[in-house]
Formats: structure tokens, C-alpha cells, sequence
């Protein structure tokens, strides 16, 4: 395997990432605008995405992806769900010597309702698809603060060959082979953490939180499951480690939107407003269609579409969750997932 490196997206995650593997391979980093890529490589500071933080001098910035790519064996895709796949199939010429496309987006593409390593096998069936998923708030990353995350890739040779491959003192990566349980858990928490920064907007505390979270993880797990994750998966940094993260941090852009959607703001405000995206308000609707087809009850996610689609409001929600009939605690789906 080659050791270069390409991260695909120049937001703040991608950014963080080419920080991290820029660090210790040669890299470089795709941004769409041929002014940030000049900035980059002018200040070697992303100042539009992440402000503050200093790349390292051998990453090579580029708004051409040929560049990007030249000689690369590993691809990391920062790409947000929307905007995934016309960005991955502008890369089909250049894709011949990819060992590993690795999916950083935590989504469920729009009109498909396909998770992204899916998307990865329409356009480019021949180079194996993962995800890296994890607790992973791109600033206190980029920064070195102590992380972990978890790469996921069908063959575990090839997992472990990635993880060594971005392994380093401050970003702790594990392995593992369940690409479906990391998809599902990631784009599902992004809709838990609008959820639960709809209850801090409207001023409940600390028990009304944990309840969302909880309750939130059940359903992130039935779903998966469903699929064919495995459940340990929703145990672990992809799972409630990434659900505890996005639905409690201020840091969160999901958490945001869903805290001034509690404050009375419309959702076309607060998103005129942001300059990066909040993968859960594209994934709320993919997510519970996705769900509806499998059978699978995500209450939670549910009422998330409904006030992002316009349909409900925050309080209204809140309301018809604690009005559902009672009902056992544990799901005979996750208990079954757990015994095989």
C-alpha cells in the first residue's frame, strides 16, 4: 500500500484529517475553491473552516483532484452526503490505483437512502469501501487532544493496513469490519443530537438528555441490527461513544440547530447562517425512510423529520414522544442481535 494519502473535502473534519495524516505521510487535501486552496498553501491555516490550527508544511492544498489523487493509495472522502457523490465520480479517471476509499461522511444520501460505502460500490465497484467513525470533534483533534476512532473496512487485513497507516500518539484508531453498524450509528447520531439539542433549547435538563440519548441509542441499534450491523458495534466509539459526543458538546453543529430550533429560530435561519453542514438535517429524512422500509420504529428520528420537514414544532414533538404508549424497555431485536 502506498503511504501517500488524499483527504477529499476541505471542511473542518477533512481539515482535521489532513492535519492528522499530513502530519506523518504524504498528503494532500482537496478543497473545491482554487482561492482556500491558495490560502492553505499560502498560510497553511484553513481560515474559512478551521481557524487557528496549522497544517503541516508537506501537505500539498490543491483545488484539482488529479493533483489530489497522483500516486495516492488511501482516499479519505470529507465530502458531506449531499455533495458525496458528484465529488466521487468526478474521481473515476484517476481511481485505477485507489487500494481503499475511506468514507468520513456521516450520512444517508438523499433519494436513495444508500449509506456512503454504497454509494462508493455504484460509482467505483472495484475499490473497497470503509468508513471512519468515531467520537471525533474535528477542532479538538486537529489540536491533539487525546481521540479515538474506529476504521471499519470488509477485509481486516486491509483495515488494519489503514489503521496503521493514521495511527498516531493523540488519535488513537481501533479496527474493525462492521462498515454497515459504523454508517448507520453515525448518521443516526447526527439526528439523535438535533433531538437532543432541541430539549436543551427548550430548557429541560440534565434526566430529559440522558432519556434522549438512551432511548436514542435503541433505536441507532435496532436499526442497525436490521441491517445486518453487529451489535457490539453500537456499544463502542462509533456507537454511544459518537452519540454522547455530537448530542452533548456545544462543539456539535447537529447539537446547534437543534438548540436554536428549542429557541424558537426557523430552520432556514439558523442554516443560512452556518457556513458547514449539519449532516442531520439532510439525514433526518433518508434515515426514517431508510427505517420505514426495514420495518424498524425510530420514534425519535421520526419527530426530527417532522419539525426539519416543517411539520411539527420542537415542544409538539416532545409532547407526542412522551405520549407513546408504554412498553418493555429492551428490544427483542437487540437482545436476539446480542445472543447470535
Amino acid at each position: 500500500m502506498s503511504d501517500r494519502v488524499a483527504v477529499i473535502g476541505g471542511g473542518s473534519w477533512g481539515t482535521a484529517m489532513a492535519a492528522l495524516v499530513g502530519a506523518t505521510n504524504p498528503s494532500s487535501l482537496w478543497v473545491r475553491s482554487p482561492e482556500l486552496a491558495a490560502s492553505i498553501r499560502d498560510k497553511r491555516e484553513n481560515e474559512t473552516y478551521l481557524p487557528g490550527i496549522e497544517l503541516p508544511d508537506g501537505l500539498l492544498a490543491t483545488s484539482s483532484l488529479e493533483e489530489a489523487v497522483d500516486g495516492v493509495g488511501v482516499v479519505f472522502m470529507a465530502v458531506p452526503s449531499h455533495g458525496f457523490r458528484s465529488v466521487l465520480g468526478a474521481l473515476v479517471p484517476y481511481a485505477a490505483e485507489f487500494e481503499a476509499i475511506i468514507s468520513l461522511a456521516k450520512g444517508i444520501e438523499i433519494g436513495t437512502n444508500l449509506r456512503m460505502s454504497q454509494v462508493i460500490a455504484e460509482i467505483l465497484p472495484d475499490v473497497p469501501a470503509g468508513v471512519l467513525s468515531g467520537p471525533n470533534l474535528a477542532r479538538e483533534v486537529a489540536q491533539g487532544q487525546p481521540a479515538a476512532s474506529v476504521v471499519a473496512l470488509p477485509d481486516e487485513a486491509l483495515a488494519r493496513r489503514v489503521q496503521n497507516l493514521i495511527h498516531t500518539r493523540t488519535f488513537r484508531v481501533y479496527m474493525g469490519t462492521d462498515v454497515i453498524g459504523c454508517e448507520i450509528a453515525g448518521a443516526s447520531k447526527n439526528v439523535m443530537a438535533i433531538a437532543a439539542g432541541i430539549c436543551d433549547g427548550l430548557g429541560f435538563g440534565e434526566n430529559t438528555r440522558a432519556v434522549l440519548i438512551t432511548r436514542g441509542l435503541a433505536e441507532l441499534g435496532r436499526l442497525g441490527i436490521s441491517l445486518g450491523g453487529q451489535v457490539l458495534t453500537f456499544g463502542g466509539l462509533a456507537g454511544v461513544g459518537d452519540l454522547v459526543a455530537t448530542c452533548a458538546s456545544p462543539k456539535s453543529r447537529n447539537r446547534t440547530v437543534g438548540f436554536e430550533l428549542g429557541q424558537g429560530r426557523t430552520l432556514d435561519e439558523i442554516v443560512n447562517g452556518m457556513h458547514m453542514v449539519a449532516e442531520g438535517v439532510k439525514s433526518a429524512g433518508p434515515l426514517v425512510g431508510l427505517a420505514r422500509a426495514q420495518g424498524v420504529e425510530m420514534p425519535i428520528a421520526e419527530q426530527v423529520e417532522a419539525i426539519v420537514d416543517g411539520r411539527c414544532s420542537p415542544r409538539q414533538a416532545l409532547m407526542s414522544l412522551m405520549d407513546r404508549p408504554s412498553r418493555p424497555e429492551w428490544d427483542e431485536a437487540l437482545l436476539r442481535g446480542m445472543a447470535t
